[in-house]
């Protein structure tokens, strides 16, 4: 039987999500446990890097189909996803929870089974945070803390006339996974039915695009190791092309990509047809990728295919240029964001 959350105090219940959990990074010097965490000084060359993100239940996910193990471990992975566009290193995160009494002791054990996993899986410590009753639904709150040298920040403003604009992975996927996962829960309501089964074969890569997103770490440690600096760099969590006017406009740059070069797996392809969507619209506006989009000078070209799933997909101009989407028939169209995000993507579908 569920173990409701009136049985335990605040502190109680932190005891007890926190009870078997031990540090990993010689910067932690103190986690939960105390008023604050106690974290090593940095070395004087290198910088402190902060992010934080607020999640709400009913705006930014749905728990008629996001499992609470693979909420926790989103919670962390978009929040880690934004140090490593600065081309930093993750090491500490804080979590806070509102939590309403319609949860038990054990769902939120299910969340953050999620939250461990990805912060063993990334080497991150969770070292403190809060809980606080809620009187509707679940909220989330996550900071992390990370580091890098001076010299290796990278931000949104040093994109360069002439650089090669580069982005990880393919686009996307996660808006098609949430499409689809919107799409069954309609059906689901209708039918009103608790033999529903959902129609999701075939599908498995965009539903776990969405619902478990994995911050490329994989590409700043690659071009670390071939010794490769971008100029600028986003995680891609509003869609590519609001990311790219970013970077244009922190810049001061002009802006060309190729529909063409733009990767876009299969099972996103075929989703957008079964939707009667275009596929370029779907890669420039979908959100929650969490791939990195990046600059590099022109002298890294015969070196970018080192990177293994790092895709050249245009090139950055002058500010006077504008900023351009070059399609297949060789149309130069102006690049305009849509704005998607989840709340709007969400309150879209209901």
């Amino acid at each position: 039987m569920p173990t409701p959350l009136s049985d335990f105090g605040e502190f109680a219940l932190i005891d007890h999500l926190h009870k078997d959990y031990k540090t990993k990074n010689a910067s932690t010097l103190l986690g939960i446990g105390d008023d604050a965490a106690v974290l090593k000084s940095l070395p004087s060359n290198e910088v402190e890097l902060v992010t934080t993100d607020l999640l709400l239940e009913g705006i930014h996910f749905d728990l008629t189909y996001t499992p609470l193990k693979h909420l926790g471990y989103k919670a962390i992975a978009v929040n880690l996803s934004d140090i490593y566009a600065m081309n930093g290193t993750p090491q500490q995160v804080t979590v806070s929870l509102g939590i309403s009494s319609k949860f038990s002791v054990e769902q939120i054990e299910e969340l953050y089974q999620g939250i461990y996993l990805a912060c063993d899986r990334y080497h991150v410590d969770l070292v403190g945070g809060d809980t606080s009753a809620s009187l509707n639904g679940l909220m989330i709150s996550i900071t992390c803390l990370g580091h890098t040298p001076h010299d290796k920040v990278v931000y949104r403003s040093g994109a360069k006339v002439n650089d090669l604009i580069c982005v990880s992975g393919n686009l996307g996927a996660a808006y098609m996974g949430l499409m689809l996962l919107e799409r069954e829960k309609k059906v689901f309501l209708e039918t009103n039915s608790p033999y529903f089964e959902p129609s999701f074969k075939g599908k498995e890569y965009i539903i776990e695009r969405q619902l478990k997103p994995e911050p490329r770490a994989d590409i700043i440690q690659s071009l670390a190791n071939a010794g490769m600096q971008p100029t600028s760099m986003m995680d891609i969590s509003d869609g590519l092309s609001s990311e790219l006017l970013h970077i244009a406009k922190s810049s001061q740059v002009g802006i060309a990509v190729y529909e063409d070069r733009l990767p876009i797996d299969h099972e996103t392809l075929a989703m957008a047809e079964e939707l009667n969507l275009n596929p370029l619209t779907v890669a420039l506006n979908g959100g929650e990728d969490y791939e990195l989009l990046l600059t590099l000078p022109l002298e890294d070209f015969d070196r970018i295919p080192q990177i293994q799933d790092l895709h050249i997909i245009g090139k950055v101009t002058t500010k006077e240029e504008g900023n351009l989407i070059i399609t297949s028939s060789d149309s130069a169209i102006e690049l305009v964001a849509q704005g998607w995000n989840a709340a709007s993507a969400l309150k879209a579908q209901q």
